[in-house]
């Protein structure tokens, strides 16, 4: 039997990197490294144009509380500190050129680690969620209510990304024993892996470093369906908790983490290097697509170049085609959040335009959240932002189901994105 969660859809898996090895990218002659890589406050400058800085020099402290420290990702010279636009706004930037030299900066590391050090690790390492949310672990692991239950996150249910599917078969042990460090943070002695069972791979890997390494943890098969790895939907899927409405998965006892963030913890507590590079997946319509290990700050036109666009791609997304931003253009750069560059072409992009909502309430057969998104959408294209958030418009996790099953092709993730940003005093 596999565990799910209820609703949801079925989705086309298109895993074209599934059996791709991670091939390490060479970095660019020139990072632009955001201070914003995380949910909060951006981090504040520490360096100045024309400093010489190394791979893992700090060149942004965190701001705050819910903050995250930004690093280097190469040696060499800052040329300039500028603003610049981010897949979700604007961020100030730290142009970097590149020596070639790759001199690192290391954190240093106490000789044997107590609970307290791997949370300041946390903090040091500029470590964050990399499942996507991006929120800043050292705040994440430091839960003001008892927890009981952590899981790692290995759902990775979007279609297309790889990227965590292939870190898992490839650094099985690494990511187990960053699992163990974020357990004894959460004083908790077993955690759960969640994975679909679309990954036979890796859950064979994971069972068999489980045993061979005797490590506390526990591999919970999951059934694939989309979004499975939703935190809300995957607590559900493992414990058949419930998240309450507008609560935490800390209001059930529960912490979720990513298998990504539990390697780059494993990493910076064994080698003191901290989070400036990370597994991504680009693929698509190109001719080459990858599994890669790439440098925060690398421009997604060098990735493109990479792995050779077609011309037949029509649009590009950062992140995955449901939960992910489309670009008008390449002018980004990469950060330890982005987990995906995705270049589709027209059998993969619905051009329709969309019509009027018809009622057939597809849309609220599917949402995992059990909210009805066609009125979310009526009332926020009225401007009547109050009513749209009366049927639950802050509540959604703007995973796309209602958008995918739309028969009338209705815009209605925006429509929530626009509702929340009004809700939030925005213009």
């Amino acid at each position: 039997m596999r565990l799910t969660f209820k609703k949801g859809i079925h989705l086309p898996h298109n895993k074209l990197t599934r059996l791709d090895e991670i091939a390490v990218c060479d970095a660019p002659s020139i990072v632009a490294i955001p201070l914003s890589q995380h949910i909060g406050k951006p981090a504040v400058c520490t360096v100045n144009v024309g400093d010489r800085v190394k791979a893992g020099t700090r060149i942004g402290v965190a701001d705050g509380v819910v903050s995250a420290d930004v690093f280097s990702s190469v040696s060499g010279v800052v040329k300039s500190i500028e603003n610049h636009k981010t897949v979700t706004g604007k961020a100030l930037h730290v142009f970097i050129e590149n020596d070639g030299e790759y001199e690192e900066e290391k954190l240093e590391l106490p000789d044997k680690l107590t609970v307290d050090d791997i949370r300041d690790l946390l903090r040091r390492a500029g470590i964050v969620g990399m499942g996507g949310a991006g929120f800043p672990s050292a705040v994440k692991y430091s839960p003001k209510k008892p927890i009981d239950t952590f899981i790692l996150n290995a759902a990775e249910c979007e279609p297309y990304i790889t990227c965590d599917d292939r870190l898992i078969i490839e650094r099985t042990v690494e990511i187990l024993r960053g699992g163990e460090l974020l357990s004894r943070v959460l004083g908790i002695p077993q955690f759960h892996i969640g994975i679909e069972d679309n990954k036979p791979e890796a859950i064979a890997a994971l069972e068999r470093a489980i045993s061979g390494e005797k490590i506390n943890a526990v591999v919970d098969v999951l059934k694939s369906k989309y979004p499975q790895g939703a935190e809300k939907q995957l607590i559900y899927a493992v414990t058949k908790r419930k998240v309450p409405v507008g609560g935490l998965p800390s209001d059930v006892g529960v912490v979720v983490g990513n298998v990504h963030t539990a390697y780059s913890l494993y990493d910076a507590a064994t080698s003191g290097t901290p989070l400036y590079a990370r597994a991504m997946t680009v693929t698509g319509g190109v001719f080459a697509p990858k599994n890669l290990w790439v440098r925060n700050g690398t421009p997604f036109g060098y990735l493109a170049e990479k792995c050779g666009v077609d011309a037949s791609v029509v649009r590009t997304v950062c992140g995955g085609p449901m939960m992910g931003f489309a670009l008008p253009d390449l002018d980004y750069y990469t950060t330890k959040m982005m987990d995906a560059l995705l270049f589709l072409n027209d059998d993969a992009v619905n051009t329709d335009k969309s019509s009027p909502c018809i009622n057939c309430a597809k849309c609220a057969r599917a949402c995992p959240m059990n909210l009805m998104p066609m009125y979310i959408d009526a009332y926020t294209q009225i401007r009547d932002y109050a009513t749209a958030e009366k049927y639950g418009a802050k509540n959604c996790i703007e995973c796309g189901c209602c958008a995918y099953v739309c028969p009338a092709k209705r815009p209605i993730v925006q429509s929530v994105r626009l509702c929340k940003k009004m809700l939030r005093g925005g213009k």
